[in-house]
C-alpha cells in the first residue's frame, strides 16, 4: 500500500453522509449562486474568527488579488512579501499591477524575516503581505507597528494556516484583511476550489463584494468599478459549513500526527519543524530539512512513500518573475532551503500504522544516506 502525502478518501468515508447531504441541501434550495449556503458560510467563518465580515470567493489566488484591490493596491504600488511561498501569492500581486518586493525568510522557521522589512519600504509601498506558511504564523506585532508608522495596509495570507494562533489570536485576525484558500488539501478544504477574505473593515468588505460580482453593488445593476466574476460556489460553501464545525478536530488530529513524527524522529539528524514561542502550529504540511534531501526522497519513493517539496523553486528564481531582478544569492536563506526541505505525509485521517511505517522508513533511509 502506497502512502500519499495527502489523501481525503478515509475522511470522506467517515463524512460521506454529511457531504452528500450538503450537496442535496443546495440542490433542493432553489438557489444555486450566492444563496443561503454562501451567506451562511460567510457568517459562520467570520464568527469563527471573531470578525464582522467575510466575503466568499472562487479560489485563494483571487482572495489575495481582490483583497489587495479592496485595500487600494494597484498599478505602480509595491507589496512586500516572501519568495518562499506558493506562486499564487505573488501571481496575485502581479495581477493587480503591483510590484512584489521580497525579503528573506528565517532559517529556523522558514517564515518572513520581519527584521528586513523596514529596509525595503519605499514611498510606493502600499501593503505588507506576510505568509503564515506551513501552518504557523509570522511574528505580527512588528509588522503592524511598521504598517502603522508608514500608513500602509497589512494583508495576511492564511491559505496554509486555518486555525493557527499567535499569542492566542487566530491567523487572519491581525491585519486589515486576510485571504484564505479552501483548496482540497488545506486544513479547511472544500471538494474543489474556494476562497474567502475576512476583514474588520466594513468598507473593505463592501469593496470585496463589488469586486467579486463584476463591480456591482447590487445584482443586475450598474458596474461602479470594473470587477470580476469570483463568486464562491454554493455547493462548496455548504460543504465548508459542515467541515467548519470540525476544523478544530482536524487541527487536533494534525497536531497529533506531528507529535508522533517528533517522537519517532527527534533523535535523528533530520531537522524537524520549529514551533515559535506563542504560536499554535496547525501543520498544514510537515516540513523537514536535510542536506541529502534528494537521496532520501528517492529511497522513500522505492518504498511507496510519497513526499513533497514546498517549495523547490523560490518564486524569485522563476522565469516569469525574472523581470524583478532578483539574481542568485539575493535571498540566500530561501535559496538554501529550496535544496533541502521536503514534507512528510500529513493529513488528519492518516492512520497511526501508516505514520509508524513512515517513521520506520525514514529512520532506515537516514541510516543509509547520512
Amino acid at each position: 500500500m502506497d502512502i500519499h502525502v495527502w489523501d481525503y478518501l478515509e475522511e470522506y468515508s467517515k463524512e460521506r453522509h454529511d457531504i452528500l447531504d450538503a450537496v442535496e441541501t443546495v440542490f433542493q434550495s432553489g438557489q444555486l449562486v450566492l444563496g443561503r449556503s454562501v451567506r451562511g458560510f460567510e457568517e459562520e467563518f467570520a464568527a469563527y474568527h471573531g470578525l464582522p465580515h467575510c466575503t466568499g470567493v472562487d479560489n485563494g489566488t483571487n482572495a489575495v488579488k481582490l483583497a489587495l484591490q479592496a485595500l487600494g493596491v494597484g498599478p505602480g504600488d509595491e507589496v512586500v512579501t516572501v519568495s518562499n511561498t506558493a506562486a499564487p501569492t505573488v501571481v496575485a500581486i502581479d495581477a493587480v499591477g503591483a510590484k512584489p518586493v521580497f525579503v528573506d525568510v528565517r532559517p529556523e522557521d522558514y517564515l518572513m524575516n520581519v527584521d528586513q522589512v523596514a529596509d525595503v519600504i519605499t514611498d510606493r509601498t502600499r501593503c505588507l503581505l506576510p505568509v503564515h506558511l506551513y501552518g504557523q504564523c509570522v511574528d505580527m506585532a512588528p509588522l503592524r507597528d511598521l504598517a502603522t508608522r508608514h500608513g500602509i495596509a497589512v494583508l495576511e495570507d492564511c491559505a496554509q494556516a486555518h486555525g493557527a494562533r499567535h499569542h492566542g489570536r487566530l491567523a487572519g485576525t491581525m491585519g486589515d484583511a486576510a485571504a484564505f484558500s479552501f483548496y482540497p488539501t488545506k486544513v479547511l478544504g472544500a471538494y474543489g476550489d474556494g476562497g474567502a477574505v475576512v476583514t474588520p473593515d466594513e468598507k473593505v468588505d463592501a469593496a470585496l463584494r463589488r469586486l467579486r460580482y463584476y463591480g456591482m453593488a447590487e445584482r443586475y445593476y450598474v458596474v461602479e468599478t470594473p470587477g470580476h466574476n469570483s463568486r464562491l460556489d454554493e455547493v462548496q460553501a455548504e460543504i465548508l459549513r459542515r467541515k467548519l464545525s470540525r476544523l478544530d478536530e482536524y487541527v487536533d488530529n494534525r497536531r497529533a500526527v506531528a507529535r508522533r513524527y517528533a517522537e519517532g524522529l527527534g533523535d535523528t539528524d533530520l531537522v524537524l519543524p520549529a514551533v515559535n514561542e506563542h504560536n499554535t502550529h496547525v501543520y498544514y504540511v510537515y516540513v523537514v530539512r536535510h542536506p541529502r534531501r534528494d537521496a532520501i526522497m528517492a529511497e522513500l519513493r522505492k518504498q511507496g512513500i510519497a513526499l513533497n517539496i514546498s517549495y523547490p523553486w523560490p518564486v524569485h528564481t522563476m522565469t516569469g518573475f525574472a523581470h524583478l531582478g532578483y539574481g542568485t544569492g539575493s535571498l540566500p536563506v530561501t535559496e538554501d532551503l529550496a535544496g533541502q526541505i521536503f514534507s512528510l505525509p500529513m493529513y488528519p485521517s492518516l492512520p497511526t500504522d501508516l505514520q509508524d511505517r513512515v517513521i520506520d522508513a525514514v529512520r532506515e533511509v537516514l541510516a543509509k544516506v547520512s
